[in-house]
């Protein structure tokens, strides 16, 4: 409005201010309690509980009923619904990706949006499919993360390490022969690493398995010429099916 100075109805004495102020010095207010120490205890305390009740499930239903009730990660509260798992469970790959999309938020299945569209493509040029009865020609796919974060945003630190129980869980009780690191999230999960474009197509162990690092479908839609190393990755996955068979 024009005003750019506050003047008062009265004229202030600022040599008095001083004085005051050397009389009676500004203390400096309190060290901020450590936060970090508590964050981390309950942390700590989270994923002892995650892995209490991984190890408690017996079955695949176990396992989702218990990670599903428990209210130890923040993303539940943000997300619409759970998202465990999808494909055969007794099939000889099992692909582990990285975290529910919106779409996949909306039908508590992974993998159902563009980027899932595209992995059945990709898989289904090698003669394998989700939807297949035959365990030999049988997928079965789930994530790390099972809430949704929110802006499809990277799973945060914590989020892993509470998740990571009852991945492993889920993994020792489908019993896979091959596992399939789809992204960078899985790699960090199963490998400890990221670097998804130096890791693809080289065999590794994750999880006590061998596991096949890949480019996640959602880069090969926004890159289409990595397509051409995706395809030698399946190639090498069947080749490896085979040499097992």
């Amino acid at each position: 409005m024009g005003a750019d100075e506050p003047v008062g109805d009265s004229p202030v004495d600022r040599f008095a201010l001083v004085a005051r102020s050397e009389v009676a010095p500004v203390q400096p207010p309190p060290a901020a309690p450590a936060l970090t120490l508590q964050a981390g205890n309950d942390l700590a305390d989270r994923v002892t509980q995650a892995e209490r009740l991984a190890a408690s499930a017996a079955t695949l239903d176990d396992l989702a009923a218990v990670q599903e009730a428990w209210d130890g990660i923040e993303l539940k509260k943000g997300a619409r619904n759970f998202c465990f798992a999808d494909g055969n469970p007794k099939a000889r790959v099992l692909i582990l990706g990285e975290a529910p999309g919106d779409e996949e938020d909306r039908q508590g299945r992974p993998f159902v949006g563009r980027s899932g569209q595209l992995l059945d493509r990709m898989f289904g040029a090698i003669g394998l499919s989700r939807s297949a009865a035959d365990a030999e020609r049988a997928l079965y796919i789930t994530n790390v993360l099972t809430w949704r974060p929110p802006g499809n945003r990277d799973p945060q630190p914590d989020e892993m390490a509470t998740s990571l129980p009852f991945v492993r869980r889920h993994i020792d009780l489908v019993g896979p022969e091959l596992i399939v690191l789809m992204g960078n999230i899985a790699c960090d999960a199963g490998l400890g690493r990221r670097g998804i474009l130096r890791l693809r197509g080289t065999w590794a162990e994750a999880f006590g398995r061998p596991a096949l690092p890949m480019t996640h479908p959602a880069y090969l839609l926004r890159n289409p010429p990595a397509k051409r190393e995706a395809w030698a990755d399946l190639l090498s996955l069947a080749a490896r099916l085979d040499g097992l068979g």
